[in-house]
């Protein structure tokens, strides 16, 4: 019998630096995207998909996230006094049980590869999922809870992949389909980074996983890849070699790229634009700079 999904792998490690100088005391994890840090969106996704135990791989410097999941009694008491019952239930979805939320420090940059691996105690011999919190997806049904719904039917290693123009396909992992089914395709080869032109699809892995404990047999035999660090990638790619299932999961959503400032910019508009509390006099705002814009030309 297939076991559960219970398990997601947050690697938070990274410095942010494409986002100084605010990342110098801010984790670029909680910086905010309208009204909730980036995190905050992750774990959403991870409930919606069943998680039940969260593990973060961070580094020196991630104090203000590990305080972010902590209860705040001041501040509840505050807002109870106050009568300010919206907000403290939106309190509530920030706090994390005692238990279901464990720290592991990578002490080298050596990538996402060796991140995962970072976290193979607290995995053992279990089916994990791995989320990438600068990937923030908005989707009518979460993201992962769709990649769990697939793999429930085809067990294996499953991987979020979109369409990719030919000049981006050297940004991403990019998969060589064996068999292309339509929301899933079954995968025979993936490529890091590949160089322009040499590119075997255009499908590009994004930073959702479904992953077998296996990947951490691999990962310990590891060496270096693209850009001098572990890949996950070539991790997985071994399990093809191997004998052993690897999907594409085309999801339903759109992957806004948070890691970068113009990706951040495009999210803030896309989901202030989702709210109805926001909606009209951001829109109008937008129509204002779009019209002044156009009569400047």
């Amino acid at each position: 019998m297939r076991k559960k999904l219970t398990k997601a792998i947050f690697p938070v490690a990274g410095l942010g630096t494409r986002f100084l100088p605010a990342t110098k005391s801010v984790p670029k994890e909680i910086m905010t995207l309208v009204d909730r840090p980036l995190i905050q969106y992750a774990i959403d996704e991870a409930r919606a998909a069943g998680i039940k135990e969260f593990i973060f791989v961070t580094s020196r410097g991630k104090g203000a996230l590990e305080d972010y999941f902590d209860h705040a009694p001041q501040l509840e008491s505050e807002l109870r006094k106050k009568g300010k019952t919206e907000l403290l239930e939106i309190l509530k979805t920030t706090n994390m049980d005692s238990g279901a939320i464990a720290y592991i420090r990578q002490h080298k940059a050596l990538g996402l590869g060796h991140a995962v691996w970072c976290a193979r105690r607290l995995i053992a011999d279990e089916p994990f999922a791995v989320i990438l919190p600068d990937d923030v997806i908005a989707a009518e049904k979460p993201c992962l809870q769709q990649m769990v719904e697939a793999y429930n039917e085809t067990g294996g290693n499953i991987v979020a992949a979109m369409e990719v123009s030919p000049e981006r396909a050297s940004s991403y992992g990019i998969l060589d389909i064996q068999e292309d089914m339509g929301t899933v395709v079954s995968v025979k080869g993936m490529v890091e980074k590949p160089a322009a032109g040499t590119q075997p699809s255009n499908l590009a892995v994004i930073g959702r996983y479904i992953l077998t404990p296996h990947i951490l047999n691999n990962l310990n035999k590891m060496k270096t890849g693209a850009g001098g660090e572990i890949q996950l990638t070539d991790a997985i790619a071994q399990e093809i070699e191997e004998g052993r299932k690897v999907y594409g999961y085309r999801f339903r959503g759109q992957r806004f790229d948070c890691g970068s400032k113009a990706g951040f910019l495009q999210a803030t508009v896309s989901f202030g634009l989702s709210r109805a509390d926001l909606r009209d006099d951001l829109a109008r705002y937008l129509r204002e700079i779009i019209s002044q814009d156009l009569a400047a030309e």
